[in-house]
Parts: C-alpha cells; structure tokens; sequence
C-alpha cells in the first residue's frame, strides 16, 4: 500500500480567487470551471498554476503592458464582452425553439385540417403579410424564422405521430382492458386500406379511442370483399382467426347491421325510381335542365330549393332523398311535364297512387330508421347503450304495426299527408314490410343476444335478480344492493359504476370495466376513412404509406400533444453538440 500523503485542495489554491480575475483575467463560470476572459477557454482544473501558465503562455504579450487601474478597466471590458457573448446564444436559442415551437403547432393544426404538407410555406407568408398589414415589422421577421417547407413539416408531422403512437401503447400496456375495431376501405389509388383502432379502459373508467395501426394492402388480400372480408366465418377475418385457434369474441358493427336492415325494404323499384327522377333532374351533364328546375321551385316558392342525390355508401343519404323528394312531388310532376320530353312514363308514376302510397310509406320508415342511425353514431359509447337504441326502434317496430293494422298514421307523417290530399287511402298492407323488417333486426342482431344478460345486469345493478348473476359476483351484488349511498344515487350507465369502491367491489368493477372495453361499432373507423379522402384524393394521390399513417393517426386522435417535449427533444443534440 503507497504510503505517499494525501493531497490538500487548500494547499493547491483550488478555492477561485478575486484577485485572479485581474491578474490572469479569468472568472468562475456558472459550472465553477475557471474560464478565460479573452479567448473564453474553460480550464478542466482550478488551479492558480494551470491559470497563470494560460496567461503566461497566450496573453502576456497582449495584456502585459497594463497594471493596476487600467488592468481592471480592461478586465470589465473583457467580463461585458463575455455576457453579451453568452446572451447572445441564450437570445439565440430561445429564438429557435420558438420558431421550432411554432412550426408545431402549425404543423399539427395543418393535419387537424387535412391540409396538404406544402401548406406550410402558404400558412408562413399569410403570416408575414398579416403582420406587415398591422406594422408589426418585428413580428413578421420572427415569422420568417419558422421553418415550414414541404420536408420539414414531414418531419414536424413524423415527430408528432411517434408521441402519440408511444402514448398509445404506454396507455394499451397500463390499461385494465381493450378491444380492437377492423375496417376496410380503397383509396381514390385503388388501394385497400385497413384501420386497426383500439378501445382500452383504465381503472378510472376513463375510455380511449386511438389509431394502432394502418394497413396499406398493395398486394392481394386473403380475405372476400365488402362486410364478408370481416365477418366471414370461411374466408373473412373472423374464419381466419378460428383457422389459427384465436378464440376472441367478435362483433358485426352494430350501425352496419342497421344499414343492411334499411336496405332489406321491399320497395326498391320505388327508391329505383326516385333515383331515376332525380338524375334525370339533376344527374350528370344536365346542368341546364337543372337550372331550369331550380328557377321553377323559386318561382313555386317551394319548401326546399333542390333534389338530393343518392348516395348509396353514405348511412342518412337514402332518407334525406327521399324527404325531399316527398316534399317536392308536386313540383317535379310540373317540372316533368313542361319541360322534360320522354318522360311520359316517369309522369305516370308521380300520377300514380300506388307509387305514392309507396314512397309516402318508404319515406317515412326509413326516416325511423335513421334517427336510429344518428343514435348509433358516436364515439365511446358502450355496447349497453347501444343495444338499447336497438331495442327501443325493435318495440317501435311493434307499435307501427299495430298502428297500421288500424290504418293509425301517428308515427307517418308523409301516409298522414297523402291520405289528406287522396281520401280513402289504406296503408294496412304495409304490415308485412314491417314484420319483415322486424324479423330482419332479429336475426341480423342475433350476435348481441350473448350480451343480454351482462347489459341487463350493467343496466340495472340494484334491481337484478342475484340468483342469476354469475356466482363470482353474487356476494358483492348483494352488498351493493343493500348499500345506502349507492341506492340513493341518481347516476346511471358508465357513471354507476365508477361509484363502486375497488376495495370493497373488486370483481364488479373489473366485470364493468370488461364489458366497456368492448367496441360495438366501428363508427370510429367510418370517420377516419371520412378523413382518409381528404387527405388521399385525386389531387394528392402519392402519398407514401408512412406519410398517410403519420397524417390518418394526428387527424383522429384525441390525445394532448406534449409540444415542449418535441422542441425539448429535438434541441437537446444540438445543445450537447
């Protein structure tokens, strides 16, 4: 073992001295390393040694000349160059992460919007112009420092993308459940694109609904078009699923459902007709035919300015058409008659009572059915309350047959109308569509039937017979049942249950927190493909995959983005650097 002395930090002058500042013109900077006021150089050691050879060696020459006062003089000059220096970089960089701060945001509100990538340097001269407009030169000049290109609000936009996609595995990773909600769908480039979303739910009740994943299928798929490329028990992602030994329980979108109900109406060559009209009227190169249509309902001084196209992919399309249409029956048969040669036979229909009484019937049952639909629609809503909008037009379904069995038009408004302008209408036959309908509901929501008993239970926890709850909840039903503070309560649904202490209803709680986990529709995926046609259209149809991801995860997320993270992240190699 050395038995050498150890070294003395006091006997080495390692303690900075005032008077060193004046003789070797040297100052303590803010990491206590001694820095050299003329080339601004840091030592790695304090001592008086290593500061005194510094001078020596590279500013005597210079400096030596002066002593005593105007040594201080010169050493002051030194001390204000050095913290105008460093203000200058301090200035300097709180200028770029400014800017860089700005360029974020505006990069983030871009995909919001669905904007194009090139917007950027559009969105950056309003910007300046805007602030030449009110004399604010200062301000447009700080504008002119935001980078905005094309390339770099890919980049912005790439930055922003990764935060939220690692947000959503953090929240997949801690969350209590989650589910998964599949669509496809082809792009204006003739591409297949399948949306993967996820439903996952914390401990608090809190629901997230976030895209996982976009699939872009350039190749062929595995999978049968249309609902069947999902729901296909043979060749569809369901059968390939059980193929693998995947057992998961798995849904048909319940809005989906709905819409195929509507579409098994037996009155097609009625709604065939209606479109027939219509495009006639205003459909294709017939713009001056529609012109004339449009002066006519002017000077008729109608209800409604214009006909609505059918569209038949959009869910409410049918029945805004048909309202419409209904409304503006007499218009058309005039406008028809004056004006439009070889439509003899169209005349006949709007002259003809039974095509009437069929479009008054049809017009009013698929207005049911949509307001259904806006029911359906929404985003984080449980499958218990969406099972229930179900149930309730299945009771309404009973009511208008009822209804009609006594030519009752209460609940049909437009068969109300046209029974007072043509008297002796009956519209009794019209029973067996709505007993068609019901049957049809039936068996298309069969798949929910496995739910019956966890909604009824989720719906009303107070009130359910114990006995035939699952036997893991059934102690804890009983205690819930019997407690005051829980019984006096007015909340209902999701609300409920959020109530329930996780000590002392442990199993309840996990159970609530299960069956909302489940995605009952995938309404969520129809408004991102919503978005995936303003972003990916004929004008900008050559956007790569990863770009369509990146701009399909910002433009339907509902996460807070940690902008000062990004601007932190991105300075930090610069600032080591």
């Amino acid at each position: 073992m050395s038995s050498s002395k150890l070294r003395k930090v006091d006997g080495e002058n390692r303690e900075f001295k005032s008077e060193w500042e004046h003789n070797y013109f040297f100052i303590l900077n803010r990491d206590h390393k001694p820095q050299c006021l003329v080339c601004f150089q840091v030592l790695a050691v304090l001592k008086e040694y290593n500061l005194k050879r510094h001078y020596m060696t590279n500013h005597k020459q210079k400096f030596g000349k002066h002593s005593c006062e105007s040594r201080k003089v010169v050493c002051d000059q030194l001390k204000k160059k050095l913290f105008q220096q460093k203000s200058l970089f301090t200035n300097e960089t709180k200028q770029q992460e400014e800017a860089l701060l700005a360029s974020y945001f505006v990069t983030y509100e871009l995909m919001k919007a669905k904007k194009a990538l090139s917007d950027g340097e559009l969105i950056k001269n309003c910007a300046i112009k805007m602030a030449e407009a009110f004399n604010e030169n200062k301000v447009g000049n700080k504008f002119q420092t935001v980078p905005l290109s094309k390339q770099t609000v890919t980049r912005r936009l790439e930055d922003i993308s990764n935060q939220i996609s690692n947000n959503v595995k953090d929240i997949i990773a801690n969350c209590s459940y989650f589910s998964i909600a599949l669509d496809e769908s082809t792009d204006v480039s003739d591409t297949n694109q399948l949306l993967i979303f996820v439903r996952a739910i914390k401990e608090d009740f809190t629901i997230f609904e976030e895209l996982l994943k976009v699939c872009s299928l350039h190749s062929t798929t595995r999978v049968t078009d249309g609902a069947k490329s999902m729901t296909g028990t043979i060749s569809g992602f369901v059968g390939f699923l059980r193929q693998n030994q995947i057992t998961v329980p798995t849904l048909h979108c319940i809005i989906h459902q709905e819409a195929l109900c509507a579409k098994s109406i037996k009155l097609s060559t009625t709604m065939a007709t209606v479109t027939k009209i219509t495009n006639l009227i205003r459909g294709g190169n017939r713009s001056l035919t529609h012109r004339k249509f449009l002066t006519l309902l002017e000077e008729m001084d109608s209800a409604y300015g214009d006909l609505l196209l059918h569209t038949e992919v959009r869910w409410l399309s049918r029945g805004k058409c048909l309202v419409r249409f209904f409304e503006l029956r007499h218009e058309i048969a005039t406008f028809l008659r004056e004006e439009v040669t070889n439509s003899a036979e169209l005349q006949n229909d709007l002259e003809d009572v039974e095509f009437l009484r069929n479009l008054a019937f049809l017009t009013d049952i698929t207005q049911h059915l949509n307001v259904l639909n806006l029911q359906l629609q929404g985003k984080k809503q449980t499958i218990c309350q969406m099972v229930g909008f179900v149930d309730s037009f299945r009771k309404k379904l009973h009511l208008f047959k009822s209804a009609l069995d006594k030519n009752n038009l209460l609940h049909f408004p437009c068969c109300r109308k046209l029974s007072e302008e043509e008297e002796g209408l009956e519209f009794r036959d019209y029973t067996e569509i709505i007993e068609d309908l019901s049957s049809e509901f039936d068996r298309r929501f069969n798949d929910f039937e496995s739910f019956r008993p966890d909604i009824s239970l989720f719906s009303n926890p107070i009130h359910c017979d114990i006995e035939s709850q699952p036997g893991h909840l059934q102690l804890e039903l009983c205690e819930l049942q019997c407690d005051p503070s829980l019984n006096t309560s007015q909340v209902t649904g999701i609300d409920f249950w959020k109530l329930l202490s996780p000590e002392r209803y442990p199993l309840l709680r996990n159970w609530a927190l299960k069956l909302c986990s489940v995605f009952a529709s995938t309404y969520i995926c129809e408004t991102a493909f919503s978005s995936l046609k303003h972003v990916k259209s004929k004008n900008r149809n050559r956007l790569s995959d990863v770009v369509l991801s990146h701009i399909l995860r910002v433009a339907t997320s509902q996460l807070e983005v940690d902008f000062i993270s990004l601007v932190s992240s991105f300075m930090k190699p610069q600032c080591s650097h």
